[in-house]
């Protein structure tokens, strides 16, 4: 029977704080979150190595770290980020470590990643959950890259410290969101079964990399399995596209899958990747019309700044009018909501085009702008305000309402960027386009249909 250890308590600073960041992550930045298969997450205290696949950057660790509070974790990340002394001691007291890079740091200073290893096989002895990124860094895209060993390296390493005696478990897990670039979408955190290491102890002194080399395939097929994993990167567009759009919503709905709940729209995508890329091998003349019917039509919804949604829906005159009539009766409380929060959509559009140039950055900076800057501004000010001349239910009132007014601004937001989309639909100019686009769309539709 595996014995647990008491890992270290998180100070009241950091318990504070990670309810803050609650706040803001789960009451603000998603609308919807799923934590699939929480049950294998072995019990607090004892050694496990989290590896996950890494397409959000800050969001992938932020997510878990947030869904499991009952336990001490340590994550690494980027050096350069410790250089500051302040800084240096803060992260380190919220778990994190640095990992030296040869083409950031340098020889001499990747040597030190030797400290970082000793300080995450000391945080596993003592029963606490380290967790590491076998890709060694993010994707752009929706796939599993190549898996280096170091959290294997680290994990046996625990091991050899306790001197074999305790078991270090590995836990394949994975990160997935409906989109990664905005606010108020959907966001899943789905955990596997955890790997046992002991099994394996006797096999790693005779042959350690040949052990860790058997034990890295199962731990990746493990997480490719529970992800969305797109192989054929060539035709990579023309499958996201797909889909996202109506006709991943069609083979959702055709297959028993529920496309507007993330777990099973996963499913629902994991299937269809599946069969397109099957399809791909087995009939690639037709499926290479597709795709190239397919770019097409997506580059000319572009151009004319129109969604695919639009060809489902009713989209003439009278309900472009509707959408607006909607829009101008729900203006005054838009403008209520804006003001208190406009902090929040202001700043990413001043400095997002400045300061990202990977795309993949682009929810890390408007999580850690939100939370460290712009929320506190937003709310602070008016809190103090409220409760100097109002009074304190004034204040904790503006408090409760505050995430609200966020996502009432928000969404009416999204409601005028859609108005703007079925008024270019019904653009007279645009009428012998969109005809063409909706003949095309049938056709690429239908020809999926018997293919797969």
């Amino acid at each position: 029977m595996q014995r647990t250890k008491t890992p270290r308590e998180h100070s009241w600073f950091l318990k504070a704080f990670r309810t803050y960041l609650q706040y803001v992550n789960s009451g603000m930045y998603f609308r919807k979150e799923h934590v699939i298969g929480i049950e294998n997450v072995p019990a607090n205290g004892t050694p496990v190595v989290l590896v996950s696949n890494h397409q959000n950057c800050l969001n992938d660790p932020l997510c878990v770290c947030l869904k499991l509070t009952d336990r001490r974790m340590n994550f690494l990340a980027r050096a350069n980020v410790f250089k500051n002394p302040i800084f240096n001691k803060a992260l380190r007291a919220m778990g994190l470590l640095p990992a030296y890079r040869m083409g950031y740091e340098g020889y001499k200073e990747v040597l030190r990643n030797q400290e970082t290893i000793d300080d995450a096989c000391q945080a596993l002895a003592d029963g606490e959950t380290v967790m590491l990124y076998p890709e060694a860094g993010h994707q752009d895209k929706r796939w599993l890259g190549i898996f280096k060993l170091g959290y294997l390296r680290i994990a046996f390493a625990a091991a050899e410290k306790m001197e074999f005696k305790e078991d270090v478990m590995v836990l394949p897990s994975c990160n997935h969101y409906s989109n990664y670039f905005h606010a108020r979408t959907d966001m899943m955190i789905k955990f596997g079964k955890p790997i046992s290491l002991k099994p394996y102890y006797e096999s790693y002194k005779e042959a350690p990399r040949e052990t860790m080399m058997e034990i890295n395939k199962i731990v990746r097929a493990a997480i490719q399995e529970m992800m969305l994993h797109v192989d054929d990167l060539e035709h990579y567009d023309q499958i996201d596209f797909l889909r996202e759009t109506g006709y991943g919503q069609k083979y959702a709905k055709d297959n028993g899958f529920k496309f507007n709940y993330l777990p099973s729209k996963l499913l629902a995508d994991q299937k269809l990747v599946d069969a397109l890329q099957k399809a791909t091998q087995e009939k690639p003349e037709e499926m290479e019309q597709i795709y190239k019917d397919t770019a097409y039509f997506a580059e000319e919804l572009k151009r004319l700044n129109i969604r695919d949604w639009l060809f489902e829906k009713k989209s003439g005159v009278s309900a472009a009018a509707f959408r607006g009539l909607g829009l101008l009766l729900l203006f005054p409380l838009f403008i209520v909501s804006i003001i208190p929060t406009f902090l929040l959509f202001l700043i990413p559009k001043i400095f997002l085009k400045k300061l990202i140039k990977d795309q993949m950055f682009v929810s890390t900076f408007n999580v850690a702008v939100s939370a460290l800057i712009t929320v506190p501004v937003c709310l602070i000010i008016p809190i103090v305000l409220l409760w100097v001349y109002l009074g304190f239910w004034w204040a904790l009132g503006y408090l409760l309402a505050f995430p609200l007014m966020f996502i009432l601004a928000w969404n009416y937001m999204r409601m005028f960027m859609k108005f703007i989309g079925a008024c270019n639909f019904v653009r007279r100019k645009n009428r012998a386009k969109v005809k063409e686009l909706k003949k095309l769309r049938k056709s690429i539709f239908k020809r999926l249909d018997e293919i797969l």
